[in-house]
């Protein structure tokens, strides 16, 4: 069940990337919460600076906002794939799990391109009315992004 509960969670996490709807993204995260995006050899090498590096909801409200009023970035979409969890500790309090995915972007012109692979390293908050996130940390496979990671994974 808690298996069932963690996938519905990446199908509605990765529906408001996907769809633009940006503004619900950071509803997906508990008030105080970690996420960040690095690479496999930052992340074996204990280096704990990131693409992306925020401490609370609200700093991921701000990023949403500087997305949609500040920041000018060619226009792309994403579409994500979350493959299988793997539940590695569950508590009464807290789950933690890992999931593969594969990010494809869509650029203006309308090519597609293999844009990300990874982890999701997460840890997720139990009890309340949904799961949140307390922890999420993209782990890219690859340290090469070949344009600005403007949108989140």
């Amino acid at each position: 069940m808690l298996r069932a509960q963690i996938q519905e969670f990446h199908a509605s996490y990765v529906r408001c990337i996907d769809a633009d709807n940006l503004e619900d993204w950071p509803s997906h995260f508990t008030s105080q919460c970690h996420y960040r995006v690095t690479n496999a050899d930052n992340e074996r090498d204990g280096l704990p600076a990131g693409l992306i590096f925020a401490t609370s909801r609200a700093m991921l409200e701000d990023r949403v906002s500087a997305l949609r009023h500040a920041n000018i970035y060619e226009r792309q979409r994403y579409r994500h794939v979350v493959g299988q969890v793997s539940i590695l500790k569950s508590g009464l309090q807290q789950v933690e799990c890992e999931s593969p995915f594969i990010v494809a972007r869509i650029v203006q012109s309308d090519e597609t391109s293999l844009f990300a692979t990874g982890v999701y390293r997460d840890i997720f908050e139990l009890g309340g009315e949904r799961l949140l996130l307390k922890q999420r940390i993209v782990v890219c496979d690859s340290s090469r992004i070949d344009t600005l990671l403007a949108v989140p994974l």
